[in-house]
């Protein structure tokens, strides 16, 4: 969008434009909008579709690092809190509470007043305000696999039912490429073996979910698990075992 900006900035004649930055915000606002009206969705691929291609790190204590990271899981995470606002309100909040923008610009490019641009923008606002802390949900995520892992390596049935959803889905990456796919938490608990061998790995964050990485003694990865976990329950469980796809991963190197 920016560079379609910049495109017709490109083919301006800039002794016309009074005012260049509000010029620039009022296009930029309106191909915005454009694109978020067209219903255009970054493309989604699933993480059994091509493993190869997710990041894969290890949860650690934060360092400086770690905490830059955290500000752009939180930035991504207030891009999926903003893809539930209407296209309108999604453009209000941004340019009004992040980039200063005053209601009547904003009003200009949504061709409404002044008044209902802020009516409009303080709707924006409590949806994102009244959405989860992607920090605090991230946690609550981390503790439900924790308690699945630990009760799978202490073979407690009840325990894995009372965490498992009762249509999880549990696909395994097996050696030579097969997969085979578990449905429902009674099926699922009953094979939860894998799992509980990956209990001694390290806690992971897999394309942003909860995740476990084990190594054997000499350093090579052994399996790498990923959770999908709604509401408080594990609805999808992925667990690679297989050597040559693990190989092609680039996973961290063993703590």
């Amino acid at each position: 969008m920016v560079q379609e900006a910049w495109l017709r900035l490109s083919r301006q004649d800039t002794g016309t434009i009074d005012n260049l930055g509000g010029w620039l915000t009022t296009v930029v606002g309106r191909i915005s909008l454009d694109v978020l009206r067209s219903g255009r969705a970054r493309p989604h691929v699933a993480l059994d579709d091509q493993l190869p291609e997710h990041t894969v790190t290890l949860d650690e204590e934060p360092t400086p690092h770690d905490l830059v990271e955290l500000g752009d899981s939180v930035g991504l995470a207030l891009r999926t809190v903003l893809d539930a606002l209407r296209p309108d309100e999604r453009l209000a909040f941004v340019l009004h509470d992040v980039f200063a923008v005053p209601h009547g610009e904003i009003g200009t490019i949504l061709g409404r007043s002044a008044d209902a641009t802020k009516m409009l923008t303080s709707r924006a606002r409590r949806k994102v305000q009244g959405a989860q802390r992607p920090v605090n949900a991230a946690r609550e995520q981390r503790e439900v696999v924790q308690a699945f892992l630990a009760a799978a390596g202490e073979g407690r049935f009840d325990r894995l039912l009372h965490v498992l959803h009762p249509e999880v889905k549990f696909t395994v990456h097996a050696p030579g490429g097969g997969r085979f796919v578990t449905l429902g938490a009674t099926e699922v608990a009953t094979r939860a073996r894998v799992a509980a061998a990956a209990a001694r790995g390290h806690a992971a964050t897999v394309d942003g979910r909860p995740g476990v990485i084990a190594w054997s003694e000499d350093g090579t990865p052994l399996s790498l698990l990923a959770f999908v976990v709604t509401d408080g329950r594990i609805t999808e469980i992925t667990a690679v075992i297989d050597p040559d796809e693990l190989a092609l991963m680039n996973l961290p190197a063993p703590v």
